[in-house]
Formats: C-alpha cells, sequence, structure tokens
C-alpha cells in the first residue's frame, strides 16, 4: 500500500498533505503510484487551486469530491477525464484561450497509453513511476551500491539478474525485453545520466565471470559515451562516504521540481519533499566530486579485467 509519511502538520480543511509546494513523501509498492506527465498536469491544476485562493478542502467541496481524491489528481497518481478538466476551468476561473489551451495539452500528454504498457502485468508499479520520471527528466543521477543501474546493464547481466527474482521463464524473457526497450528509448532521447558505480558492485559477480567480463568491457565502453558520465566510488578509501545509499535523481528543467527515488526490496520511496531531496542531492554531488572521474574509472575497471577472477 501507499504510505504517506509524516512531515508536518495538514493544511487546515486541506486533503491531509503537508501545505505548500513540495512534501510529499510516498513509499510505493504495487498500487496506483504517481506517473511524471501527471505530475505535471496536476502541478498545474494545484497552482491554479491557489491562485484562487481556494485549500485543497474547500476545493474538494466546491468539485463535489473528497479531498483524497482531488490529492491523488495533484500528486499525478490519478488520471483525469476531459470533463473533469472543464469542471476545474470553472471552478478556477480559467477562461485564458492561451491557459487552456496548454492544460489541454497537459491533458492530452497525461492521457496517451505509456510505452510500458505491454508489460504493465509484469512490472511493478513503483518501477513504472521511475520509468515514467525517466522519460520526463533531462537529467538523472544515480548510486547504486548494490547492483549495477537498469540503464548500464548488458542483456546477459540483466538476464542473471532478473532470474534469480520471482516469477516464470516467460516472465523473466519478457523482463529482459522490457529492460532492453528502457535502454534504447533512454539512448534515443536527449537525456544524460549521471551514475556513480560502486566497485563493491563489479566486486559481487552476477551470472559468471564471462558476464561480468563482458559487463565490466560494457562500462568501459559506456565511459567514452558523452550521454554517461560516470565515475567510481572506490573500495578501500576513507573518504568516500556511501551512506546515501540506493538513490536515484530526476531533474526536469522546469517542468517539475527534483524528485528522488531510494528503492528497496519490495517497494521505493518517492521524495518530493524540498529538504530532504535537497540533502540527497549534496550527499550524491559529494559522493561524485570523491570518487574516480571516468578517465581513472576507465584505467581502474581495465585493471580489474586483467586482474579479476570472480
Amino acid at each position: 500500500m501507499v504510505k504517506q509519511l509524516p512531515l508536518a502538520a495538514a493544511e487546515p480543511g486541506g486533503s491531509g498533505q503537508k501545505a505548500g509546494r513540495r512534501g510529499a513523501v510516498r513509499y510505493l509498492q504495487n498500487e496506483a503510484a504517481p506517473f511524471a506527465a501527471r505530475m505535471v498536469l496536476g502541478s498545474a491544476l494545484r497552482h491554479l487551486r491557489e491562485a484562487a485562493g481556494l485549500s485543497a478542502g474547500e476545493a474538494a467541496r466546491k468539485l463535489g469530491g473528497s479531498p483524497s481524491k482531488l490529492s491523488r489528481i495533484e500528486s499525478g497518481t490519478f488520471s483525469l477525464k476531459q470533463q473533469d478538466l472543464l469542471t476545474f476551468f470553472a471552478l478556477y476561473n480559467v477562461t485564458d484561450p492561451e491557459e487552456q489551451v496548454r492544460l489541454y495539452g497537459l491533458f492530452a500528454t497525461a492521457s496517451q497509453p505509456a510505452w510500458w504498457q505491454p508489460w504493465s502485468a509484469i512490472t511493478p508499479k513503483y518501477l513504472q513511476a521511475v520509468v515514467s520520471f525517466e522519460d520526463m527528466a533531462t537529467r538523472v543521477r544515480s548510486f547504486e551500491p548494490t547492483y549495477l543501474h537498469g540503464l548500464l546493464q548488458t542483456p546477459e547481466y540483466a538476464r542473471a539478474l532478473i532470474e534469480r527474482g520471482r516469477g516464470s521463464k516467460s516472465e523473466h524473457d519478457k523482463l529482459v525485453r522490457f529492460r532492453a526497450e528502457r535502454q534504447q528509448r533512454f539512448a534515443a532521447a536527449d537525456r544524460k545520466l549521471i551514475c556513480v558505480v560502486d566497485e563493491a558492485a563489479l566486486a559481487r559477480p552476477v551470472g559468471s565471470a564471462e558476464i561480468m567480463r563482458g559487463q565490466l568491457k560494457h562500462l568501459i565502453a559506456l565511459t567514452h559515451d558523452p550521454r554517461f558520465q560516470l565515475c567510481l566510488a572506490p573500495l578501500h578509501d576513507y573518504n568516500v562516504h556511501v551512506e546515501l545509499g540506493s538513490t536515484t535523481i530526476f531533474d526536469f528543467a522546469g517542468h517539475l521540481p527534483t524528485i528522488a527515488f531510494a528503492e528497496g526490496y519490495d517497494g521505493g520511496l518517492v521524495i518530493e519533499d524540498e529538504q530532504m531531496v535537497d540533502r540527497r542531492v549534496k550527499a550524491f554531488d559529494s559522493l561524485a566530486a570523491q570518487s574516480l572521474a571516468s578517465h581513472a574509472m576507465r584505467r581502474r575497471l581495465q585493471d580489474l579485467l586483467k586482474t579479476t577472477r570472480y
């Protein structure tokens, strides 16, 4: 279930979320999750509500719905219908044709079927949310201390890792195809991945020695790819602090505020709270600065290829 973590007192008469621009921290498992395009539309509607001087509770009553439904709309976990949008126009007095066209455009984008729809039955909702953030972000920053980030994995590494999980061989095959499609779409888009690779993850074998050697060669190749900015958090360095844990940070270039995601064993935290995101951004940037830059990382990986037997 979604767990809305308490951060501050609820807005009087409101929806139960923290008042202000940001404040949500949600632990997601396999239920309705926020999608980036819906979040953009929900954010726009929230700003219109605030400009109209209405609390979330007041707006919900005038709309004839519940505060929880309005909360889901504004947070991007509920899909609107066109008639709902017209109701918002009337309530928030949106009469400017250009503003209406802009909102219709956001609505159209949010209503489009997601490319991962064919995999929706086998991918958890929190992963679908992460991929939606990935699709809209202009920059992704990530640190994974246990295994390599999904966008860095070879097909063989991905399959070996996926086959450790639950599900049938057919489901595993579909998940491998899903990961390949995700990588292809990211590579084709104008986005950048800044990734701190933990050397501990490279020391942890996945699949076989042959698979790990292929993965190291792939990482070496990616250090030459301008879309990927890789660095290596080395083992046995007392100045490298990895307490940040599994964290991915999504930057949206004005569409949305920066969002952080922290993955767990069977779910993950979607973090929008401004102070919490800021702390993770600073911790990530500090870790990246302490780590080996791409050219030094390349030399270390080449040494691992020569010396590591797995």
